[in-house]
């Protein structure tokens, strides 16, 4: 596919002696390839922040993101890939006090994280739950407490089941029924909730493009950063329902440098997270980055956008240890310096989410919340997309104590009120 890059070798990681930095990901190892977690979400291992409460006089303890990983040396020469020896057919040289190692046969496809999955749902009777959502609505006035605590705790699955439960079993229509009874951004929530994640970023995509002027943010936080999986089924949706491509819509809201960049993700042709990291391929990526900018009197953003479209986020990580190591600067920090505006605000989003996933969502939430006003729009998405996650929100809480030490749910109170505030604090408690 990339004609001027060194083959994938077939051992199962890179030569002895490189290491990666402290940003990787806990899952990631130089290792046997396994099988990816849900993606859409940053897969998860070993936890960078600290589980469960800290301990008596350490509320901001902090491990920092996970430390550099090392790998296991490739397999001694007898067990590399080739032809047996003659007289031996069908095996490799016998004389080894290695055992067989087995050969990577490519990386494993991602598949969809729950939620992405038109008409997958959870398994049960929700009829007691689609019987408190009628009850809470129906008659003279609305009872939001009981809004907030069927619908706050449901996972994508359950939710979906909920949802057709209450169609069969109420025989009204979910959706329409919490959009007459509320209002604001308390409705937002709640119908992100009975969305689900892949209904709800259809939407969020078709709002970012749609009308006069782009939702930048919206198209960064909906389509970056995503598993192929995801964005595949992202697409189709779309299409299905707004009969058209999503391809279509944002490069048509989108110019110059962005266009691209976009255009790019949206082949949804990353790299697999399964797949093993070569130490060659690595270190001319990050040559190429600096190529490609820092050795330019103007970036060629084509090249970047490729690299940073096709890659990873354990790439990315190795790629970022690479190019600090080689130029002495962190590349976010070059990555700032030589980009602005969208296409900055893109490249930094998928850095940053694959170098500390929990910090990178912290930062985003407080830019939320920080300066005059709530944009309170930003805070609703963000924290709903948030919940369907819950083991990398309690990450995210930590991370944002560590970085404002103060409580995130404490930050939120503080700037929402009422319904809303009470349904932003159930779901991210």
């Amino acid at each position: 596919m990339y004609p001027n890059r060194p083959p994938y070798p077939t051992h199962q990681g890179p030569p002895q002696g490189y290491h990666q930095q402290s940003f990787h990901h806990p899952q990631q190892q130089y290792m046997q390839p396994q099988a990816p977690p849900n993606q859409g979400y940053p897969p998860y291992g070993q936890p960078p922040y600290p589980q469960g409460p800290p301990p008596p006089g350490q509320q901001n303890f902090y491990q920092g993101p996970p430390q550099g990983y090392h790998h296991a040396p490739p397999p001694p020469q007898a067990y590399q890939q080739g032809p047996p020896p003659q007289g031996a057919p069908g095996h490799f040289r016998a004389a080894s006090p290695y055992p067989p190692q087995p050969q990577f046969q490519g990386p494993i496809p991602s598949v969809p994280s729950p939620g992405y999955v038109p008409g997958q749902q959870a398994l049960g009777d929700f009829r007691a739950q689609a019987d408190q959502l009628r009850r809470a609505m129906k008659g003279f006035g609305t009872d939001e407490k009981a809004l907030i605590q069927a619908l706050a705790k449901l996972d994508p699955l359950q939710m979906s089941a909920v949802r057709s439960t209450y169609a069969q079993h109420i025989r009204r229509d979910l959706y329409k029924d919490v959009k007459s009874e509320t209002s604001g951004y308390f409705r937002q929530g709640l119908l992100a909730i009975i969305d689900g994640p892949l209904t709800h970023d259809t939407t969020c995509a078709r709002d970012a493009v749609q009308g006069i002027g782009t939702k930048e943010w919206l198209l960064n936080d909906i389509l970056l950063s995503r598993s192929n999986a995801d964005l595949n089924s992202i697409k189709s949706t779309y299409e299905r329902t707004y009969k058209r491509p999503l391809q279509k819509d944002v490069e048509g809201d989108l110019s110059f440098k962005t266009l691209s960049l976009f255009s790019m993700v949206l082949r949804a042709t990353r790299h697999e997270e399964s797949a093993p990291l070569d130490p060659r391929i690595i270190e001319a990526e990050a040559q190429s980055l600096h190529a490609a900018t820092a050795a330019r009197m103007v970036n060629n953003a084509e090249e970047v956008c490729g690299i940073f479209s096709r890659s990873s986020d354990a790439e990315l990580r190795a790629i970022n240890q690479a190019f600090s190591a080689r130029y002495n600067i962190q590349l976010d920090k070059h990555i700032d310096k030589e980009f602005s505006g969208h296409m900055k605000d893109a490249l930094l989003h998928m850095l940053r989410t694959a170098l500390d996933p929990a910090m990178y969502d912290a930062e985003q939430l407080e830019d939320c919340m920080k300066g005059m006003g709530t944009k309170d729009e930003k805070l609703v998405t963000r924290v709903v997309r948030l919940h369907w996650n819950p083991q990398h929100m309690d990450q995210v809480k930590r991370a944002y104590r560590v970085r404002y030490n103060r409580d995130l749910l404490d930050r939120v109170k503080g700037e929402t009120s009422g319904d809303y505030q009470r349904l932003m604090l159930a779901l991210l408690a």
